[in-house]
């Protein structure tokens, strides 16, 4: 597990003191949470589960499949009555759809999935997300609890007392399984460096296969 400065809290209540979110429910909501402005990554290995959630349409989604195949996304964990973590989260996927502009819907993919089924329904999750999002191009994912269940353990992300994850960003490319995974409140910036990485691994990929098949 990863260990944070002991100046978080005081980070962290600076970081969500405008967010409606972080004044809309009661302290027990979050008492358990690891706050954590610093940040540290890893390569990551993920799988995704074959199974059926529903973005904040209703719509019924497989997330490899309708999601992530082609795209290079940026995938975040969240629940709405966290007040504390998920707020700075979604703040930090909000500014990354910022920098990366029209990208998002077309080559790049947000996703935001809750690891509190029970209540987050897709409306809450729609309400929720019109405080963070910016345009199109990023699915708000919830599902059954045995659908988010397998779904956080393919991903490795926390599967249990949810109130009690840690801040987690997923970075990675569709088509090759390259996964970078950051923990705590990541830079925007760097996030948004990560996925112009991966689209330059692809152009780069794209121009040796042409190459290669202009060869004699």
């Amino acid at each position: 597990m990863h260990r944070f400065a002991s100046t978080s809290l005081l980070t962290l209540c600076l970081l969500t003191l405008g967010s409606p979110y972080a004044r809309a429910h009661s302290a027990d909501e979050h008492a358990g949470h690891k706050t954590a402005p610093g940040s540290s990554q890893e390569h990551a290995q993920v799988k995704f589960a074959n199974v059926p959630l529903l973005d904040q349409n209703g719509k019924s989604v497989h997330l490899e499949q309708d999601l992530v195949q082609g795209k290079i996304v940026v995938m975040s964990f969240i629940y709405t009555s966290c007040t504390t973590v998920c707020p700075v989260v979604s703040s930090i996927m909000g500014k990354v759809q910022t920098q990366l502009g029209a990208r998002v819907g077309d080559e790049v993919q947000l996703v935001s999935i809750s690891i509190d089924p029970q209540r987050d329904d897709p409306q809450r999750l729609q309400d929720y997300a019109r405080t963070f999002q910016h345009g199109p191009g990023w699915s708000w994912l919830t599902g059954s609890p045995q659908s988010i269940s397998e779904t956080l353990k393919g991903l490795g992300n926390f599967s249990g007392d949810f109130k009690n994850h840690q801040p987690l960003i997923l970075v990675g490319d569709g088509n090759n399984r390259h996964w970078m995974r950051y923990y705590g409140f990541t830079d925007p910036a760097l996030l948004a460096k990560e996925v112009e990485k991966l689209s330059g691994l692809r152009t780069h990929a794209k121009h040796t296969a042409i190459a290669m098949e202009q060869q004699p």
